[in-house]
């Protein structure tokens, strides 16, 4: 049913409605927007990682010791 889900056309197509709803007036700063929320994302996610590394290292030497 849907093989080749999104073709070049496709795109295209999709493209032309965003443009068409949002105005090319709006679409920079829409775009700068997805950029900083995908960054603060990014850096929050990482963030995370680095916590739960913490969190993990001190319990394996915990459970080393008799």
């Amino acid at each position: 049913m849907l093989r080749n889900g999104l073709e070049p056309w496709h795109l295209l197509i999709v493209a032309i409605v965003v443009i068409v709803l949002f105005g090319s007036k709006k679409l920079p700063e829409a775009a700068r927007g997805l950029g900083k929320s995908m960054r603060i994302l990014k850096s929050e996610a990482k963030a995370m990682q680095a916590d739960g590394d913490r969190a993990a290292a001190p319990a394996k030497d915990e459970a080393a010791r008799p």
